[in-house]
């Protein structure tokens, strides 16, 4: 194992064992040197082997902290990174009709482990989203999601209607970083039959996401339902 590897894997059980928790700033460069005996080469680049794992997030002029990752997803450091698929379902789909039914667009304050989740106060509110996305009028997806109001302020029905991804980038000037996610099997419920167009049987596979600007923030929690269209890719390194 490469001095950087071996310094990025003792970080990373670390992090998996509580000792560096959510939101706790790692040590400076400096001080992991004295730490592992190795050059700042080494400490950057296994730095940086965490940051594309999605475990760590450098914030400019304040230094490196740890992002708030699933337990199961901190244990296994050559897991999938979906990083790459933040674009949104309207990128994700060019040269087709995208639409939303919207089903609810409100303010909430959400549950206590939601809150936990987006890094909030139990006092604060966020958007709350019910939507299905469509391809050229064809349900694919039901999206139930909660955004910090604090965060992302102003948002419209017109952007929940198109793309709130869009608005977050083009008309905040935020930069959307990473993901992490958690995929299982689920049944519909009656709501869900009815906007899917399936039968109570229809397996869905649903997608737990907490979002992530590039800052390490925590943006967005949301549940997906997918009937239709969803394909998972994955890197895994070794």
């Amino acid at each position: 194992m490469l001095k950087y590897e071996s310094v990025a894997d003792d970080i990373r059980k670390k992090i998996a064992t509580g000792e560096y928790g959510p939101n706790d700033q790692l040590p400076t460069t400096p001080e992991l040197c004295d730490l592992y005996d190795v050059s700042k080469i080494t400490i950057k680049k296994a730095m940086d082997e965490l940051v594309q794992q999605g475990l760590i997030a450098r914030r400019r002029g304040s230094g490196t902290y740890v992002k708030r990752v699933p337990q199961p997803e901190a244990q296994s450091p050559s897991g999938w990174d979906m990083s790459s698929q933040m674009a949104g379902f309207c990128a994700d789909h060019p040269g087709v009709k995208v639409t939303s039914d919207v089903h609810e667009f409100s303010v909430v304050r959400p549950k206590p482990e939601v809150a936990g989740l987006l890094g909030m106060d139990p006092d604060e509110f966020t958007y709350y989203v019910c939507r299905t996305r469509l391809i050229d009028d064809v349900p694919q997806v039901i999206e139930y999601t909660f955004m910090p109001i604090k965060l992302i302020p102003d948002l419209r029905e017109r952007n929940v209607e198109s793309t709130i991804y869009g608005y977050i980038e083009g008309d905040l000037g935020l930069k959307i970083g990473s993901a992490h996610r958690t995929l299982r099997a689920v049944l519909p419920n009656k709501s869900e039959v009815g906007w899917l167009d399936v039968t109570p049987t229809t397996p869905l596979l649903e997608v737990e996401q907490v979002g992530y600007l590039d800052d390490g923030v925590p943006f967005e929690y949301s549940i997906a339902r997918h009937a239709r269209g969803f394909e998972f890719h994955s890197v895994s390194t070794h």
